[in-house]
């Protein structure tokens, strides 16, 4: 596919209303320094924007996904540490990053081509679908370093496979093979290695022809839904039904219906 090229670090390519957003440190196993995830910030910040974009796969050259944060790089505060900063750099740094995942008006696919440790586990299950090979494996690290999960591990593991289950992987930190990870609801789906760039491809591009507007609403739905009661979920649903019945898409969704059709949508 064809690439920018700069910065190396972060490879970028559009193709079939798919943005590719490629981590792209092989020596360093991924492991994602400040700079890389403001560049993934921003691409995800401009897939939301851009109407020509309907999907994003996050993926990674080499064997690793992401082994976790390389704080290189990272701002200097240039003085004595006072209490807040490291909550400070949570905030600011890990949390704004896997929430730009969440965010992103657009599906966002992971293709986790290896291991994914720390943060880069995070980033992997902050996707909305998630594709893993065969050799992929995630890591709940930060107890091995005598750390608490950040980047937002403690809310997105529960929601995912349940609290007990969560708190096994982050008690002991142990690694998870990808058949494991399926086994558990950690991935959609694992696929030989040959087969994950062309699997990421086929649903990108699915998703990338079908309601954008729709898609991206019901994205905010569910992942709001695990927080709110019912009746404000309810009303959520409903106002995000009235919004999209304003759409050309959904226009089309019913006068397809109604002349027996394929529907044709734009994602507008």
């Amino acid at each position: 596919m064809p690439e920018e090229q700069q910065p190396d670090d972060v490879l970028h390519s559009v193709e079939n209303g798919v943005s590719w957003i490629t981590l792209n440190r092989p020596e360093a196993m991924n492991a994602v320094t400040w700079d890389q995830r403001e560049r993934i910030m921003a691409l995800l910040a401009a897939a939301s924007s851009d109407p020509a974009i309907r999907a994003v796969v996050i993926t990674a050259t080499g064997k690793g996904f992401c082994a976790g944060a390389d704080l290189r790089g990272s701002p200097d505060t240039g003085g004595e540490r006072v209490a807040g900063d490291v909550a400070r750099m949570i905030r600011q740094g890990a949390q704004r990053f896997i929430a730009s995942v969440m965010d992103c008006e657009k599906p966002v696919i992971a293709a986790v081509n290896g291991t994914a440790a720390g943060i880069g586990a995070h980033l992997a299950l902050a996707c909305d679908l998630v594709l893993a090979s065969e050799s992929a494996k995630f890591i709940e690290v930060f107890v091995r370093r005598g750390l608490v999960p950040d980047g937002g591990g403690a809310y997105l593991l529960p929601r995912l496979i349940g609290p007990q289950r969560a708190k096994e992987l982050m008690f002991f930190g142990d690694s998870v093979p990808a058949a494991e990870a399926e086994r558990l609801g950690l991935v959609n789906r694992v696929v030989p290695p040959e087969d994950l760039d062309k699997t990421a491809r086929e649903w990108a591009e699915r998703l990338a022809q079908g309601p954008t507007r729709a898609i991206a609403l019901t994205k905010q739905l569910v992942n709001a839904s695990l927080d709110a009661d019912r009746t404000t979920a309810f009303a959520a649903e409903a106002t995000a039904q009235e919004i999209n019945m304003t759409t050309r898409d959904a226009n089309e969704g019913v006068a397809s219906f109604v002349e027996r059709r394929t529907p044709s949508y734009e994602g507008r």
